[in-house]
Formats: structure tokens, C-alpha cells, sequence
């Protein structure tokens, strides 16, 4: 059986004629015929009753009213994957860091909410080269992350640029200069990010570029984690400069410049290239690579 049969069989319930039901559906008399009789053979039933003036059986009857059901379905369901494309909804799965997820998914995700309020998301905080693995491996749809690897099966797009910065407590010894050297951190205590995460990896590759160990004294997993212990002056910190736009103009964290650590890092959405993207991620996709940079970093 298909929807076709079906079709046909509301088309002679309503003409009462083959010919005139082949003439409505653009169907030859035969292929009419052949429809219902293919339809009875299914069925094992006799369905019309092809004497002059044709009629439906009362097994024809039955089978009408449950073909309108069918038909309606299958109507319901082509308009429901129509409004999917129409209508973005649907459910994300995002995975970013910590301090992204602070500084920049409050406004993003409200935006969304207003705009798009069938699309729902779950957040998943992780260091970024977790992210890339999650999104290859399919556990999250989209990732929102520092893009340090090149990975051919993954597609991304910049969103903004970020910068790490060395930053101390107003208290620290470093505070009372504005900018210093990559050699006068060789015997201050540091206060790390994780090795997995995209700050402490750039940072251990600076100080492996001028030969310097660090003296790390605790290793915490997020900025924010990092920041409360800055604040109490217990060692210096290398974190993304967006992370403390909050402690700076509050004055609770001051930086020093250091010419290396000058350097510009995008941050963008990661997602699997070749995937299919429901309507909800083309949405989510689409509109954030449309929103200007200053959506991102501008100040609440």
C-alpha cells in the first residue's frame, strides 16, 4: 500500500467513475483500476463494487474512513517538517569553556530565547581541545571554543579575537609597573589554568620558547577558579583577557603588558563538517556568524 492508493480510492469515492477519477489525478483509466485493485489484493477485500452505477463495498467504507486518517497523517507530517524549516526548533547541544559560557553565552542565549523560542540548548563547560573531540565524536552538535587545531573533519568559523594576559593582585609586587619581561617572571609564583585548557597551553609554550619553568604553586581548572586566587595575592596568573573585564574595572586584578604574550586568538564556533544540521543549528549557526564582533566583547 502507499499514499498513492490511498489517494485514489478518496478520488473514486468522490466521482464514482474511473474514468473521471483518472481525469482528477492525471491518471490513465487502467492505472485507476490497477490502483484499487492492487489495494484489494492487499487486503484480501473487496472494496468496490464495479457493477453500474459503481459503489463502494462495505469493506470499501471502512477502508475510506481509516484512508482519510492515513492521508490526514501523512498531510500533518509534510507540514511539520515544513514548519521545522520555516520555524527553526529543536534541541543543541553546546560545549564551551567556562569563561566563554560566563562572559558571552548570557547574551547570546537570550537573544535566542526572544527570537527562537523553540530552539532549546544544553551547555557543556570543557577545555577546548575537549570540545574538538566531543564535536568529531558527535556528543555535542556545536562548539564554541579558542580554534588553536586544524582538524579536517570539523568545520569552523571566527567569531571574535581574545588575548592572555599576565595578571596580578594590586597588592603583588608586580603591580607597581606597567609593563615587564618574559625573564622577570622566572622566579614568581603562578597560579595555572589545567594543562588541557588553550591559556595554560599557550602559556607553557612561551615560557618553553625562553627556556623559563615556571614557579607553579596550583593548577585550577577554570578562570574563574584562577581569578579568586589572584584576588587573595597568592601567586600571578597568565588568563584570557575577556575573562576579567569584571575584576579589572572593579580594580581587584591589574595586568602588566608583556610584549609576548601580545598575540591575538580567535574564538569560533566548531562543528562537524558533512553533518546534517537540523533547523535549529542552521539557526544557531547562521545568526551567530552574522553578529558583529562587538556583540561578543562589548562591555554589559
Amino acid at each position: 500500500m502507499n499514499i498513492n492508493q490511498l489517494e485514489t480510492l478518496i478520488a473514486l469515492s468522490k466521482t464514482m467513475s474511473f474514468r473521471k477519477t483518472g481525469e482528477m489525478l492525471n491518471l490513465t483509466q487502467p492505472a485507476v483500476s490497477a490502483q484499487i485493485k492492487s489495494l484489494e489484493e492487499e487486503y484480501r477485500s473487496l472494496l468496490v463494487d464495479r457493477s453500474q452505477p459503481i459503489a463502494l463495498t462495505d469493506s470499501g467504507k471502512v477502508f475510506l474512513e481509516h484512508a482519510y486518517k492515513i492521508v490526514r497523517v501523512v498531510e500533518e507530517l509534510k507540514q511539520r517538517l515544513a514548519d521545522l524549516e520555516n520555524t527553526p526548533q529543536g534541541h543543541i547541544i553546546l560545549g564551551t569553556t567556562t569563561s566563554i559560557a560566563i562572559q558571552i553565552l548570557p547574551r547570546v542565549l537570550s537573544y535566542f530565547q526572544d527570537q527562537f523560542p523553540l530552539i532549546q540548548t544544553t551547555i557543556h563547560s570543557m577545555p577546548s581541545s575537549q570540545i574538538m573531540t566531543n564535536v568529531e565524536s558527535g556528543h555535542i552538535d556545536i562548539g564554541i571554543a579558542y580554534l588553536t587545531d586544524k582538524n579536517p573533519s570539523l568545520e569552523t568559523s571566527v567569531l571574535y579575537y581574545d588575548t592572555f594576559e599576565l595578571v596580578v593582585s594590586p597588592r603583588h609586587p608586580l603591580a607597581l609597573v606597567s609593563r615587564t619581561t618574559v625573564e622577570q617572571l622566572r622566579s614568581i609564583p603562578f597560579i595555572m589554568l589545567s594543562p588541557d585548557t588553550a591559556g595554560r597551553q599557550f602559556a607553557d609554550k612561551i615560557f618553553k620558547e625562553h627556556h623559563i619553568r615556571p614557579h607553579i604553586i596550583m593548577e585550577l581548572s577554570s578562570s574563574e577558579e584562577v581569578k579568586r586566587m589572584v584576588e587573595l595575592n597568592l601567586g600571578a596568573a597568565i588568563i584570557s583577557k575577556m575573562s576579567i573585564a569584571n575584576e579589572l574595572k572593579s580594580g581587584s586584578l591589574q595586568t602588566i603588558k608583556i610584549n609576548e604574550l601580545e598575540i591575538s586568538h580567535p574564538i569560533g564556533l566548531v562543528y562537524k563538517a558533512g553533518r546534517y544540521l537540523s533547523s535549529a543549528m542552521q539557526q544557531f549557526l547562521s545568526d551567530l556568524k552574522g553578529m558583529p564582533e562587538s556583540h561578543f566583547v562589548g562591555s554589559e
